[in-house]
């Protein structure tokens, strides 16, 4: 992913390079103070927005990881009962992991899972077929509450997934960022090296966090450290790898 946006980065500016450099077709100043003002406004923007977006992932994250402490535990407290149970358990749970690790981690709230509904039935059965006597009916317990628990934490991620940056508030990011390429680019720098690079390598870096931005609102910029490593612990538990 670094190195994606570090070729993305490298492209723009060497094409920014060459086309500064040599064009001549912008052959003005423009004034210095609506380069501020252009700056300030897509700064503003910006910054307001990954702020949050940073925030959305952070909160992403943290019930990730609280979801899948809770299939983790449930998998091991079904092992009160049975290692025929716990084995049943831990088949529905890797289901459900391996579609994360082949299709991503927002594949259960895109498509419609029963990992719970299955979890909840197949526990009712193991409780009818082998009782709940002594600390197992403590581990019924824990497990009613703890598919509770996952279900709020399910809600929760799906409004969090669908919390995204509005079309309006994108267009007026993307009118700013269009003012402020354009306006930097009317700077003279023609046979200027210095001057061409610090124009190039500015336009490219608004550019970058543009896309950037775009990347961390569809919640793909950390696809990976979201769900998948956090999965595979899981699957790991279930296989007695850890």
């Amino acid at each position: 992913m670094k190195k994606g946006f570090l070729e993305l980065f490298l492209i723009i500016f060497i094409i920014g390079l060459t086309m500064l450099y040599y064009n001549n077709s912008f052959n003005y100043d423009v004034d210095k103070l609506f380069v501020s003002l252009s700056t300030f406004l897509f700064a503003l923007f910006t910054g307001f927005f990954i702020s949050r977006q940073s925030g959305r992932y952070k909160e992403i994250r943290k019930l990730t990881a609280d979801f899948d402490g809770i299939m983790s535990f449930l998998y091991r407290s079904v092992g009160h009962f049975s290692p025929k149970a716990q084995k049943e358990i831990g088949g529905i749970i890797k289901k459900h992991y391996r579609l994360i690790l082949k299709n991503g981690w927002d594949y259960p709230f895109m498509h419609k899972t029963t990992t719970l509904t299955d979890i909840h039935k197949k526990s009712e059965e193991i409780v009818k077929k082998e009782g709940s006597d002594g600390i197992r009916g403590s581990v019924v317990s824990r497990i009613a509450v703890g598919l509770y628990e996952s279900q709020k934490i399910r809600k929760n991620m799906v409004a969090l997934r669908d919390e995204r940056i509005p079309a309006f508030q994108w267009f007026l990011i993307a009118i700013v960022a269009i003012i402020l390429v354009l306006t930097v680019s009317t700077i003279q720098s023609v046979g200027n090296l210095y001057g061409s690079l610090v124009k190039a390598a500015f336009i490219s870096a608004i550019l970058v966090t543009t896309v950037l931005l775009r990347r961390l609102d569809k919640l793909e910029l950390f696809s990976g450290t979201i769900g998948e490593h956090s999965a595979k612990d899981v699957v790991d538990i279930i296989a007695g790898k850890k």
